[in-house]
């Protein structure tokens, strides 16, 4: 439950419109619901400005669609992140709200399309096309949690003239998420255009010594950009969140 649901319940008893016994009710798994497999935290609307984000990879399709039960009844925007074609096709079938964007792997519950309220643009880059799932994770999780968000895909460090073609939309951005796997240079190249938070994310991209994004990692991580920031491996949820947290008013 966000704070907008909370103060519309209490209004709506302060005019006598919901009996108090009808709004306790409402708010009694406020903090934790344990429902055996999980407890969830539904306090983490009011607590953090965002519900808690279900992690869909090794849950079964019925835990994942418990766990929705419970949080449907008290949020207005869940997303589902990590989840494959077939579990997402059998919550979609129950939610009819529910969008599965299959090139992120996350689903989303929600109403209504997110009205951006950041005080300016969240700009998700990727080095190369192999690496727009990670990518379209990052700039998903921004835009539901309230970012005006752009993309740009494919200007990696091997053509790096193609960076330079979309200058103008890395310098107006206000926090900018670069994803790259390979060699990981990306994040350097662009932090040194800019005068703004630039969130490295290293992908699993790469052949042999590439060690699964290990290589992306810890150049991200010895970057001589000091704007830079690095999340792990494959976490674009983990930084379009924090993206989407940097740009709130």
């Amino acid at each position: 439950m966000n704070n907008a649901m909370l103060e519309k319940l209490l209004q709506s008893v302060a005019e006598g419109k919901i009996p108090i016994h009808e709004a306790c009710d409402r708010i009694k798994n406020i903090a934790v619901e344990d429902i055996g497999y999980a407890h969830i935290d539904h306090h983490r609307s009011l607590r953090k400005g965002f519900p808690e984000v279900i992690y869909g990879e090794g849950k079964t399709a019925a835990q994942i669609d418990g766990i929705l039960e419970k949080m449907t009844a008290q949020e207005d925007t869940i997303l589902v992140t990590r989840l494959d074609r077939q579990k997402a096709g059998v919550l979609e079938q129950k939610y009819p709200c529910a969008v599965y964007h299959e090139n992120a792997r996350m689903l989303v519950l929600s109403e209504k399309e997110p009205t951006p309220a950041g005080l300016g643009t969240v700009l998700v880059i990727s080095a190369g096309t192999s690496d727009i799932p990670v990518a379209r994770e990052a700039f998903l999780t921004a835009r539901y949690m309230g970012s005006r968000v752009e993309s740009v895909y494919d200007v990696g460090v091997a053509g790096i003239h193609r960076l330079f073609a979309h200058k103008d939309a890395i310098e107006s951005a206000r926090v900018l998420v670069v994803v790259a796997g390979m060699e990981g240079a990306l994040p350097s190249v662009v932090a040194g255009l800019v005068d703004r938070p630039v969130i490295g994310v290293p992908t699993s991209i790469g052949y042999g010594v590439n060690l699964g994004g290990m290589t992306a990692l810890f150049a991200m991580l010895n970057s001589c950009s000091s704007n830079v920031s690095v999340v792990n491996i494959d976490n674009g949820f983990g930084a379009g969140y924090l993206a989407a947290i940097m740009n709130r008013p």
